[in-house]
């Protein structure tokens, strides 16, 4: 993060996004993610990235959930504020959307970082499921290999295994 602070140009603010393992360790989850899954709400804040990840020895991809499931409505309104260095803040990504990607994904590691959305309290149980069933048919269109009844039975099991 405080490298792409000090690269960051301009004066102009920038708003980075952890997301997946990135957000898992940050949070303190996990040790390492094999790479740091960022977005931004501007790409020239990521000017330098290429040096970044061969001064740092990190993997780096642009990805955030909905580029693989669906989004959830209000998802803007969910990211959780990290800290701001410079003129770069940064946030976790919704966690709600992310853990939405962790479960329909459904490796181990994954769905272990889900349950810690949920232990943590950045997820309501409740709340998830009711935004995952708000997400319209049509949404789905844009995700050829998943079907609105596999996620929510998905979410649903995921969910009463997180109760036990």
């Amino acid at each position: 993060m405080g490298e792409i602070a000090r690269s960051a140009p301009g004066k102009k603010p920038y708003r980075v996004y952890l997301v997946g393992g990135g957000t898992a360790v940050h949070a303190g989850w996990r040790k390492s993610t094999i790479d740091a899954d960022l977005h931004a709400d501007r790409d020239a804040v990521f000017r330098d990235i290429q040096a970044i990840k061969e001064r740092l020895r990190v993997n780096v991809e642009f990805a955030r959930p909905e580029h693989f499931v669906p989004a959830l409505a209000g998802s803007e309104k969910r990211h959780v504020f990290i800290e701001t260095l410079r003129n770069v803040s940064f946030y976790h990504y919704d966690p709600y959307a992310q853990a939405l990607s962790k479960i329909v994904r459904g490796f181990a590691r994954d769905v272990q970082d889900a349950r810690h959305f949920l232990s943590s309290g950045m997820v309501d149980a409740e709340r998830f499921r009711s935004l995952v069933q708000g997400i319209p048919e049509r949404a789905y269109a844009r995700y050829p290999a998943l079907s609105r009844a596999a996620v929510l039975d998905a979410v649903e099991h995921f969910l009463a295994q997180a109760r036990r």
